[in-house]
């Protein structure tokens, strides 16, 4: 027997190797994953699935392990703690769908871990997050800016890790944010990208942007192996390198403007 996957997407994948040592676990990692999504239709979907697999938790005794998210749109456009105990008045529609589907959880019985998560960064994401988008932009010559925004990214790899180590240890009936808790501003990763690859590209400002931290105490008094993942205001930057070779782009396959 091995822990069960639901899904079979970026954040699924990445966890298969780690499923034989977490059999007392079900994972749901499935649903919406795009913090700009409103579809009713994939809220309800999500929802049914939710209440699916956290009933035959209850019946079997695994905990469920449900991915919601750290964005701006849980933790507000700016002036919170970004803390798991803090209120929470969600800003966006996939914010209060996350947060509904944490209550929903909560409620059901089933044993549970929630994680609120960052922006992951890995290879074979689906297009339409963040970095696939970004980098698409940056080789296309230009790119949209909200003002003042920040992200929190993590390397998909480091989450695993965290992940592992979150289940080793039994932890159960928590919230748990797992991010660097570095707020980059998206300028800065747009400078990297340019660095690295040896492009100008021309950037469209909009007045929409939104600057919040994450706080990572709790993570880090849990899972005490974070201060070895270097998460440090330039650990993006490394991830960021890794994300680039591992698409194989740099200097070399950049096409040269004719």
């Amino acid at each position: 027997m091995t822990m069960e996957i639901v899904g079979n997407g970026f954040l699924a994948r990445n966890l298969r190797p780690i499923a034989d040592r977490h059999t007392d676990t079900a994972v749901l990692a499935a649903g919406v994953s795009w913090a700009g999504g409103t579809s009713d239709d994939d809220f309800a979907r999500e929802s049914a699935l939710l209440d699916e697999v956290a009933a035959r938790c209850r019946t079997t005794g695994r905990r469920l392990l449900f991915f919601s998210t750290a964005s701006t749109g849980m933790y507000g456009e700016g002036g919170g703690t970004g803390r798991e105990d803090s209120p929470i008045t969600p800003c966006t529609p996939y914010g209060a769908h996350k947060f509904a589907l944490e209550q929903r959880l909560k409620a059901s019985g089933a044993d549970y871990l929630i994680l609120r998560l960052g922006h992951l960064v890995g290879p074979g994401q689906p297009p339409h997050q963040l970095m696939p988008s970004l980098l698409r932009q940056v080789l296309e010559g230009a790119v949209r800016v909200h003002r003042g925004a920040t992200r929190d990214l993590i390397d998909v790899a480091d989450v695993v890790t965290v992940i592992d180590c979150l289940l080793e240890r039994g932890v159960r009936g928590e919230t748990v944010n797992v991010a660097s808790g570095e707020a980059v501003p998206v300028d800065h990763i747009v400078d990297h990208l340019q660095e690295r690859l040896g492009l100008d590209v021309e950037r469209e400002y909009r007045d929409a942007g939104a600057h919040h931290v994450i706080c990572t105490e709790k993570l880090r008094r849990l899972v005490p192996e974070t201060a070895r993942l270097g998460f440090t205001p330039t650990y993006y930057r490394q991830v960021l390198d890794a994300f680039l070779d591992s698409a194989g782009v740099d200097r070399a396959t950049v096409p040269t403007p004719s």
